[in-house]
């Protein structure tokens, strides 16, 4: 039996991986180039859009310890992701091109894949649908009709990069916070009081591209553009993105009032993206307005800041605990469209996809990650959420269970949590993927 994988996307990649390992044939329907998205550049599989980090590999952090955890299941694009590295201090940063290449060769050359070009506007089954937040009018509307309920949507937003050569570095200093990674992972422009306020200002007052029919959609929290960060108070950017603590400028050997980020896009240092500065300004306002950054006013725009629409299930209504169909469990969805936000967190929900259809066309029970670990907790979010007031998640550690004895100190506590979800997930993977890898 084949099984059409919907969406050569983070989480369609890894699902139709995981059963390609199974020994199941799978065919992957990815609409591009047939079809273009808002946010696509591409044909590329996997090509990622919004940033190119995949967030923090140590797994006193939520995002690092749910790589840990993908790992143990078999992750195939965090191990491209590890080859398609570049410096970025405690994340796990890709250049662009290289990851989403690696990742179309290795998938299409699968001898159990067969990547088929074209738009899917009905629901198959066996099927594993991820089309991510950017699913295709036909078939978003073909999931309502199924379903019975209707996708929520929310703004997503992509932040501008800039060329290495147009910055001037005798402005900029190269330091990770507190010396992390390397320690000069990061670029730095040190604002002082008076142009940091001037900057929030200017970003308040930037004339913006209009929301049109999506003027009521809600903003997702974890992915504010900029200029709406600034509009909800003065110090909101100083103490989110514009952080400047552990940012001690070696020149002065002080702290800056503020900071602006950039963040390593290539391997070759050739392009920088702007940390935090997520946009919806028009392009011209872009250029103006950033160019008033220390260290930018020449700067040239590679990719400027865009918005584009995100849909989303609201799944604790319509999707079953393994994140199927209420009326048929072989009809699976995964990634964004789910209502979990990030690149890992979409990989996990793939990688899980992919694993419990191949049990289910063997007649055995899918498996639910146990809660302890952060994608069961991910996955118990998305299914028993309220879904009156449901919206988008990340991973984080206040979605897990308490430990049974209470630790003080956080850094202790989050090691501890952390300890407790791989043993759970190692668990969980030997009966999961053991016999099948």
């Amino acid at each position: 039996m084949t099984v059409r994988v919907v969406g050569g996307g983070l989480a369609g990649c890894e699902a139709a991986w995981a059963l390609a390992e199974s020994g199941v044939s799978v065919t992957l329907f990815e609409m591009r180039p047939i079809v273009s998205s808002p946010a696509h550049d591409t044909d590329l599989l996997a090509e990622v859009v919004c940033s190119n980090s995949f967030k923090s590999i140590e797994t006193s952090n939520p995002h690092g310890l749910l790589k840990a955890e993908l790992r143990l299941l078999g992750s195939l694009l965090l191990d491209v992701a590890d080859a398609a590295r570049v410096p970025a201090g405690a994340a796990l940063a890709v250049d662009r091109k290289l990851f989403s290449e690696e990742v179309t060769s290795r998938v299409t050359t699968h001898p159990n894949i067969d990547v088929r070009r074209e738009e899917i506007t009905e629901l198959p089954s066996p099927a594993i649908v991820a089309t991510g937040p950017l699913t295709s009018d036909g078939l978003a509307e073909a999931i309502r009709q199924r379903l019975g309920v209707d996708a929520l949507a929310f703004f997503d937003s992509i932040a501008p990069i800039v060329s290495a050569e147009s910055l001037d570095m005798s402005v900029l200093y190269a330091l990770s916070r507190y010396g992390k990674g390397s320690g000069d992972d990061y670029l730095n422009s040190p604002l002082t009081e008076a142009e940091y306020y001037t900057l929030i200002e200017e970003l308040i007052s930037a004339e913006q591209y209009p929301a049109h029919e999506f003027e009521r959609t809600p903003y997702f929290e974890g992915c504010l553009p900029v200029e709406e960060l600034a509009r909800r108070g003065p110090e909101t950017l100083r103490f989110g993105p514009m952080k400047p603590v552990g940012l001690v400028n070696p020149t002065s050997g002080e702290e800056p009032y503020a900071v602006v980020q950039l963040r390593r896009e290539d391997r070759a240092g050739q392009m920088w993206n702007l940390v935090g500065f997520q946009t919806k300004m028009r392009q011209a306002e872009q250029r103006r307005v950033l160019r008033s950054v220390p260290g930018l006013a020449d700067a040239e725009f590679l990719r400027y800041g865009s918005m584009h629409r995100n849909s989303y299930l609201n799944s604790p209504v319509a999707l079953s605990p393994h994140l199927s169909a209420r009326d048929d469990a072989k009809l699976l969805f995964a990634g964004q469209l789910t209502g979990v936000e990030g690149y890992t967190e979409s990989l996990g929900t793939g990688i899980l996809a992919g694993h419990n259809m191949a049990r289910l066309l063997t007649g055995e029970a899918p498996k639910i990650p146990p809660r302890e670990s952060m994608l069961g907790a991910l996955v118990h979010y998305v299914t028993n959420a309220d879904p009156g007031d449901f919206q988008p998640m990340n991973a984080n550690f206040g979605l897990l269970p308490p430990l049974e004895t209470r630790v003080r100190k956080k850094r202790e506590r989050r090691e501890k949590l952390a300890a407790r979800a791989l043993e759970r997930m190692t668990e969980f993977a030997s009966e999961l993927v053991g016999t099948r890898s």
